[in-house]
């Protein structure tokens, strides 16, 4: 199986990858984002996806043997896409605008392969209901912090499971790591996580342990 690089410092989606049993280190991406306001919402998480792995990809060199995973996720109000919010103020007005209604959160995936240069993309779409929030719940859950390092200003993984009635999709895609999509794109490079995971236990010697994948199968690279 190829090395998989993880071209991301978030820990939700490491969590993610490590919780598949699959070995793979953790190279964050120092792409730029684009204007999270250009272009079509799916074509955008794609483009910001490919940025990052290609990003981190064009630094190994081409007999590496590694494919490089990129992963970019936004919100979607009315057509309008929510970024990160700037500080406590943006994050307040995201959900209260979010408060009591649906919308849609995207993901991008991209696996770059530097031997041969081929990226492939790929986004998944999940619909979310936020219950109605009175002042006092959107002032206690901006003061957790939570909400300044995530798309749309919630993690739904954290404490912001307690703004959520209701989603319609992929619950992962909403952590930020849509696992089936990543799946697919990785099985058109030749890597099929279950087969790779059934040979990896054939594989383990007799009265041996294998160590579980989320405590020693990722490592960051500085």
């Amino acid at each position: 199986m190829k090395q998989l690089v993880l071209a991301s410092k978030s820990p939700r989606r490491r969590e993610l990858l490590a919780n598949l049993g699959v070995s793979f280190k953790v190279m964050p991406s120092q792409a730029k984002e684009a204007d999270v306001n250009e272009g079509d919402p799916g074509r955008l998480v794609e483009k910001l996806a490919r940025r990052k792995a290609e990003a981190v990809a064009f630094t190994l060199p081409k007999a590496c043997e590694s494919l490089v995973i990129g992963a970019d996720t936004i919100v979607v109000l009315d057509g309008i896409v929510l970024g990160k919010p700037k500080d406590h103020h943006h994050a307040s007005a995201m959900l209260r605008s979010l408060s009591g209604r649906w919308h849609q959160v995207l993901t991008g995936v991209a696996i770059s392969d530097p031997e041969s240069g081929q990226t492939l993309s790929t986004h998944e779409i999940t619909s979310v209901k936020f219950r109605s929030l009175s002042a006092e719940e959107i002032a206690a859950y901006v003061a957790t912090k939570e909400p300044l390092d995530k798309a749309g200003g919630y993690g739904i993984q954290e404490k912001g499971a307690l703004l959520v009635e209701r989603i319609d999709g992929c619950y992962f895609n909403v952590v930020g790591l849509p696992l089936v999509k990543l799946a697919e794109l990785l099985a058109r490079f030749g890597v099929n996580i279950l087969e790779e995971e059934r040979e990896a236990e054939r594989e383990v010697p007799p009265n041996s342990e294998r160590v579980a994948a989320g405590q020693s199968s990722a490592r960051t690279v500085d």
